[in-house]
């Protein structure tokens, strides 16, 4: 299962951290995880052609990305990104647990 972890400060979304395999098909074969993996990328795009100062760190089947401030614009990108997930896991349950915590 992917996890989709999404952090809020006073009610803004300000990063995230994804991790996992949705276990949906095989590595290669998985269209959830190929949904989740360019969704992320485009948003991680968008934030950057936005100039949204951002700290990303990617490694073995992880990336985070933490918004430096409380950038409005950034947040409503990021509730579109978690507003995807919840499609995908509608789309196909038990691949993405999704959680928000609060910083």
């Amino acid at each position: 299962m992917i996890r989709a972890d999404f952090y809020e400060k006073q009610g803004l979304l300000t990063g995230f951290e994804f991790s996992g395999h949705s276990g949906y098909a095989e590595a290669g074969e998985d269209v959830v995880c190929a949904a989740v993996s360019s969704a992320v990328q485009l948003t991680v795009n968008i934030l950057d052609s936005l100039g949204v100062t951002t700290d990303i760190k990617v490694g073995e089947n992880v990336i985070s990305c933490k918004v430096k401030g409380n950038d409005k614009d950034a947040a409503v990108i990021l509730e579109q990104l978690r507003l995807h997930f919840e499609a995908i896991l509608e789309e196909f349950p038990n691949t993405i647990n999704i959680t928000i915590s609060e910083v």
